[in-house]
């Protein structure tokens, strides 16, 4: 009897990787962690924006997203056009020569399914529509990981996040109103379960020295509202920004030092604003290169007010108090589930007299809600390695039974 040796499980990471925001970037990070754990035979490279930075962080082989590189840029002159829409038909070869080649697909995390954020239809979700057909073309098992999603009001993107959810092989989403929101737009979700985001799944960080007495960490964002926004993106920033500024002002004029921290490239302009504005030695800001990077931040913070989701995700599992300027319901449902749903604030209308009032109150509840993190920190853990083990017994020992197969003909 002649045995047969079995080609290495070939794995595929899929999204906006690589491209500067660090939240995706994590995902990516926790979703490897687990492949490397549990599958250490698996080959695992990736269809995604910033092939060159995931190659280098990550040592895996990194494919570009997108065959026009200008796809994010707005396409003004008749080149640019042109390259756009034959980077389209493109794609769709592309996208399928890629996907053709692996066993699974994970999408890690993300808010993939979601327009929170000013968003076209032609560019990430219909690059995830191609994803999920040649997935279902192919017999390659494509997951959603605890992904994030909300209902969309534009039709073409609806149509797009619709079928792509309805082609996936496995969909978990990070949160209750994802999976509602799914269900909403149309997709059988009575499989779907709820887990925590996967960087909860990431190591926190060691303990260090003492960090400076008082400190508050901000977390800002270039925010300009979401998808349905567009008219009025400007205005909607300048509320932000004026009332971050008037809420750091008052920090520092109290005596506290403040350190600015961001979770993409495209924050950076915030904290240049923010610092000539305020103009005080208490605030200074810092560039973290990682989730990490955040967290060891974060960590040696008294109190962390933030706004990117990934950013409230690092504070709350360094056990740090936090309170979140929110923009979209997964960030209220993040909180809820650490247990400070008390401690939200809205992102487009802040209130900087109304935001000092929330911050007093959840400093003098530190301790308790220290130890409450905790817990909800430990219960995430758990939850996740529920999640992983879903991953292997449904996604991973169906494709090992399809591989066996396709070796042995």
């Amino acid at each position: 009897m002649t045995s047969v040796r079995r080609r290495p499980l070939r794995v595929g990471v899929f999204g906006l990787l690589g491209s500067g925001n660090l939240g995706n970037d994590g995902s990516l990070e926790a979703v490897l962690a687990y492949v490397r754990a549990r599958h250490p035979e698996a080959v695992v490279d990736a269809l995604c924006g910033g092939p060159e930075a995931v190659r280098a962080r990550f040592g895996i082989a990194a494919t570009r997203l997108h065959w026009y590189r200008g796809e994010y840029r707005t396409a003004s002159r008749a080149g640019a056009v042109a390259g756009k829409a034959a980077g389209k038909l493109v794609d769709v070869f592309r996208t399928a020569s890629w996907v053709r080649r692996h066993d699974v697909v994970i999408v890690p995390g993300m808010g993939v399914l979601e327009a929170t954020l000013p968003l076209r239809p032609w560019g990430f979700p219909y690059a995830l529509f191609l994803l999920c057909a040649s997935g279902r073309a192919f017999g390659t098992r494509v997951a959603l990981v605890s992904v994030g999603a909300a209902e969309i009001r534009d039709r073409p993107t609806r149509a797009l996040v619709r079928w792509s959810g309805r082609l996936a092989a496995y969909r978990s989403y990070r949160d209750a109103p994802s999976r509602a929101a799914m269900r909403a737009m149309g997709v059988d979700t009575s499989r779907d379960e709820v887990y925590p985001d996967v960087a909860f799944a990431l190591p926190a960080p060691p303990a260090g020295p003492p960090g400076t007495p008082g400190l508050v960490c901000v977390g800002v964002m270039a925010f300009h509202g979401g998808n349905d926004d567009r008219a009025q993106a400007e205005e909607i920033h300048r509320r932000y920004l004026d009332g971050t500024i008037r809420f750091v002002r008052a920090l520092v004029e109290a005596g506290r030092p403040v350190r600015l921290l961001t979770g993409d490239g495209v924050d950076r302009p915030v904290v240049t604003a923010i610092l000539e504005a305020v103009g005080s030695p208490l605030l200074t800001a810092a560039e973290p290169a990682s989730l990490a990077d955040l967290m060891t931040e974060m960590a040696a913070a008294d109190t962390v007010v933030a706004t990117r989701y990934h950013n409230l995700i690092c504070a709350l599992k360094t056990g740090t108090p936090t309170l979140a300027l929110t923009y979209a319901a997964k960030s209220d449902a993040l909180m809820d589930r650490m247990g400070l749903g008390a401690y939200c604030h809205p992102a487009r209308a802040v209130d900087a007299d109304r935001l000092l009032e929330q911050f007093r109150s959840l400093e003098k509840q530190s301790a308790e809600l220290r130890e409450t993190l905790v817990e909800r920190n430990q219960a995430a853990v758990r939850q996740l390695d529920d999640q992983f083990a879903a991953l292997d017994s449904v996604l991973f020992a169906a494709t090992d039974h399809v591989h066996a197969q396709r070796e042995s003909t």
